[in-house]
């Protein structure tokens, strides 16, 4: 549950503003307390009065006294209200000078914060560049971009070292997978040798996909570099039409309530978390008259893909584990029985590509055991804006 925003938001920019309005008011009430004191000795020791009223006779001279006594004070009062009132007014031109300076004199870190924003969207080849004096301010801006050049050559390496050992690894066993299947096409092998190609044949094949979710995995960590418009319902529809044979081997029934769900993202990776947990909820679910429901719709500006499947029941504290790599549930498996390979034992990283696909996109993860057993997963990502897919374009 979000906290509720709040009408107005206590920047930097506020507290100077407030300070330096504080700092006025305060110098100019000290001053004005000064010029009372002083107005009012100087108005007390008036030369002249002393002479004039003692020659007069003591009936005046006590009615001019009250009248001088009444002048003084009114003049007093007079000149403390109009003070008041001028520090009042030259108080708010002075706290509207203080905000237009206090706006210029952050205007850097706005501009280091803006790029930074930019940065963490899109791409770490930008850099702020802050020209100006050697302060503060221009020393954390070049310490920023020193960080950015470090990360930006830190990314390059990951993405070169994913890529090439993409090839690297899966180069010998697409080798190993063919010299094994000509080994089984030779019409003088054996039985004994047939059972032991058939073996070594499911091995390489699960290590290729162990690889390949191994690259997947790493692949959805780094930042997506060209995204591009997709709607996930699309890819959701594809998905469900060519789990449908597995899913019936299985005794799996797919429904589907696809609404327009569009994104900003990588279409391979999308691909691929979506495939996972139809997959996942097609392995574990019930040996019969089992169910997945797979659902799109836009909620609140986020796009919501929701996977619910029946199958055995799973422990509230065991959810957490299941997005972590290499982790499956304690209890008996179910796995469907199908030639196709997406569907048979599993790797343990599926919900792991799922969650670092989601993040990847801005996006989260939520999963809950259903009640008559099975899970539901949501993955909620930011929807894009006509304005974001122009940009797009």
């Amino acid at each position: 549950m979000t906290a509720p925003r709040r009408w107005w938001r206590s920047t930097i920019r506020v507290r100077l503003t407030l300070l330096y309005a504080g700092a006025f008011f305060l110098a100019g009430a000290l001053l004005v307390a000064l010029m009372y004191l002083y107005l009012g000795q100087v108005l007390h020791h008036q030369p002249g009065q002393a002479g004039t009223i003692h020659h007069l006779s003591p009936d005046v001279q006590g009615a001019l006294s009250v009248q001088l006594q009444r002048d003084r004070a009114d003049t007093l009062d007079t000149m403390l209200v109009a003070s008041l009132i001028m520090l009042g007014v030259v108080g708010v031109i002075a706290g509207g000078f203080g905000w237009l300076l206090a706006g210029r004199a952050l205007y850097p870190l706005q501009r280091i914060t803006a790029t930074a924003r930019r940065v963490a969207d899109r791409s770490l080849h930008e850099r702020i560049a802050l020209d100006g004096p050697n302060d503060e301010i221009k020393d954390l801006a070049d310490t920023f971009d020193a960080m950015l050049e470090r990360l930006d050559r830190s990314f390059d390496s990951q993405r070169r070292f994913v890529a090439n050992a993409s090839h690297e690894l899966r180069t010998p066993l697409t080798i190993n997978r063919t010299l094994i299947e000509v080994a089984l096409d030779n019409q003088q092998a054996n039985e004994s040798l047939r059972q032991l190609g058939a073996t070594l044949l499911a091995v390489n094949q699960r290590h290729e996909r162990l690889i390949d979710g191994l690259l997947t995995l790493a692949s959805s960590e780094q930042r997506i570099t060209e995204p591009t418009p997709v709607d996930l319902a699309d890819i959701a529809r594809h998905i469900t039409r060519e789990s449908q044979s597995a899913a019936q081997n299985a005794g799996v029934d797919i429904r589907t309530k696809l609404q327009p769900a569009p994104v900003i993202g990588d279409p391979v990776l999308l691909e691929r978390l979506t495939q996972n947990l139809v997959d996942n909820a097609v392995r574990y679910n019930l040996p019969k008259e089992g169910w997945i429901k797979v659902t799109t719709d836009v909620v609140d500006d986020h796009v919501h893909l929701t996977v619910e499947n029946t199958g055995p029941p799973v422990p509230p504290y065991e959810v957490p584990s299941l997005f972590e790599p290499f982790r499956r549930l304690p209890t008996t498996e179910r796995l469907a029985d199908s030639a196709n390979t997406s569907i048979s034992r599993g790797a343990g990283l599926g919900l792991s590509i799922v969650r670092s696909v989601a993040r990847a996109h801005g996006g989260d993860l939520h999963a809950s055991p259903r009640e008559d057993g099975g899970l539901t997963v949501r993955v909620r990502i930011p929807a894009a804006s006509e304005r974001s897919i122009r940009n797009s374009a």
